[in-house]
């Protein structure tokens, strides 16, 4: 099913009305106390600017990154209250034409990038700078990282003592018993309560309006009288409210495959129509793995692929890999290669060896984690959950969640029961929620800004980019066509890379919207000959 097709379903998807403790009121207009305090704190940032030095020893970032920090309120509305301090790094612009480096490039300030999440770090972007792809805009710029807020280092959240948040292996049923739902049901409702008791008060100060003064706050430490911002994935949502809330403050904005903003679809409906999507995308893996039967020998049509995907799961369940890979850890590493086509060969690969006799490929890629790996983890699904649920009303009522997924999960079983329990403990949530903003910007009062999506990404499906053009005026929206991969721009797609340095370098847009050619999947990997000793090796 192509895009046009996918989101006339998705449209179509009869919903049941959430129903939730009302929200609070607006506090975002102009007089408001939060826009008087993210007022206060911007002066006092700008004065106080930003002290780079070695970045914290945790992030091993390399000598040629500095870091400083900025403090923002806890809460905008009393900005002499609590603070917190934002993690921020740097790389300098270097101010030399990658084709010729005698001659000097003049500087256009910092750009500000956030990864998405909520809960993703962007301390590790100035590292962009080193890929050819992004040579001519390290030049011209300071890449600037940062971790926003409840990600560490900056204030960091934590719902459950990480040691017991992946709970090793466990099933992943596409059609879940009443008794399993009630144990998730369980679980969510306990991992609610564990963020509101390790946080307490300050809980309800995550979500995406402060996200976005904290992008104003930094902005005026970095000296910077306009924002030049790219946001990706859950950074779009960010960067359309900060151009809501201070249009005039704006710069340039590329926004990244794209966060649908329609405040009715955040956030229940927007993952309803992304576990929609990733039916799709994993349809489009199923039938690549086909393609290349000869290579894998998974099935030479998307059935019988999914037949092999099935057999491995049910061999998970009764043996987990390892000890650790149980067939939910096999659907999460699946599900990342519907972000990413790079993935696919790997995991084919995996899936390939593993109903071959050897399980150790899909171990490595599934199995266990470091200790801090899984400290990071826990943090980062700590701060999307307190954003998400703080963001928006979310039904209370599990029987609307059973009733809208169970539905859905009929034509699209392969994310849509994993997404309901990541999102679950919404609507257990103790902490108020947030009113969306109707983001809508007029002629003129934005300047033109850059949206970049992928036709058939799965994780913030097209239709987003589609909203997002025609609430801001001006943008123009260029199309990776008949493509999945999640976040295009500065990647392998010179045409999507030609529009981005365009815009970034000399803020030149094309007249109307655009479209480039999707790059054509990923070449399969040879089968490798089983290692010795493994089950799969031939008998002496």
């Amino acid at each position: 099913m192509r895009a046009a097709a996918l989101y006339s379903a998705a449209g179509s998807l009869l919903l049941s009305a959430l129903t939730a403790a009302p929200a609070q009121a607006d506090p975002a207009g102009p007089g408001s106390a939060q826009a008087r305090g993210t007022a206060v704190a911007a002066e006092r940032a700008a004065a106080a600017g930003i002290r780079f030095g070695r970045c914290p020893k945790a992030e091993e970032l390399p000598e040629a990154v500095r870091c400083g920090t900025v403090t923002v309120p806890l809460d905008y509305a009393r900005p002499d209250g609590e603070r917190i301090r934002l993690t921020v790094s740097r790389v300098r612009a270097t101010h030399k034409d990658p084709h010729d480096g005698r001659r000097k490039v003049p500087g256009q300030g910092a750009l500000l990038y956030n990864p998405g999440g909520p809960g993703a770090s962007g301390l590790y972007f100035p590292l962009v700078g080193m890929v050819p792809e992004w040579k001519r805009i390290a030049a011209a710029y300071d890449l600037v990282g940062y971790a926003p807020r409840g990600v560490a280092p900056s204030a960091p959240l934590s719902c459950q003592d990480p040691g017991d948040f992946f709970k090793g292996p466990r099933p992943a049923p596409a059609q879940p018993s009443d008794a399993y739902k009630r144990e998730r049901a369980g679980e969510a409702e306990a991992y609610a309560r564990g963020c509101a008791e390790r946080t307490g008060e300050a809980l309800r100060h995550y979500h995406s309006l402060n996200n976005a003064r904290d992008l104003e706050v930094v902005r005026a430490a970095l000296g910077e009288r306009r924002l030049t911002f790219m946001g990706a994935s859950y950074g779009t949502y960010l960067g359309a409210l900060y151009a809501e809330l201070f249009p005039s403050h704006v710069r340039r904005m590329v926004f990244d495959s794209v966060v649908n903003p329609d405040p009715g679809r955040i956030w229940y409906r927007n993952n309803l129509e992304q576990s929609e999507a990733f039916e799709d995308r994993w349809t489009d893996f199923k039938e690549w793995m086909a393609e290349h039967d000869a290579v894998y020998g998974l099935g030479d049509t998307a059935r019988r692929v999914q037949n092999s995907y099935e057999e491995a799961s049910a061999r998970l369940a009764a043996e987990p890999a390892g000890g650790t890979v149980g067939p939910a850890q096999l659907q999460g590493a699946f599900l990342r290669a519907g972000y990413y086509d790079d993935y696919w060969p790997h995991r084919a690969e995996a899936l390939s060896a593993y109903l071959k006799g050897d399980p150790q490929p899909l171990v490595d890629q599934a199995g266990t984690r470091t200790e801090e790996g899984v400290a990071g983890a826990e943090n980062s699904n700590a701060v999307y959950t307190a954003v998400e649920c703080n963001d928006a009303s979310w039904p209370t009522d599990f029987e609307v969640w059973d009733r809208d997924n169970t539905r859905l999960a009929r034509r699209a079983p392969f994310e849509t029961w994993d997404n309901v329990w990541t999102n679950l403990p919404c609507a257990y949530w103790q902490a108020p929620r947030q009113r969306p903003l109707d983001v809508r910007t007029g002629p003129g009062e934005l300047p033109p800004t850059l949206i970049l999506a992928a036709e058939r990404d799965a994780a913030t499906p097209y239709a987003g980019a589609l909203e997002l053009r025609r609430r801001l005026s001006g943008s123009v929206l260029v199309t990776e066509r008949d493509a999945g991969t999640h976040g295009i721009g500065g990647g392998p797609n010179s045409c999507v890379n030609g529009h981005l340095e365009a815009y970034l370098l000399d803020g030149g847009l094309p007249a109307r919207d655009e479209s480039c050619a999707g790059r054509p999947a990923p070449e399969p990997r040879p089968a490798k000959q089983p290692r010795a000793g493994s089950a799969a090796a031939p008998a002496a």
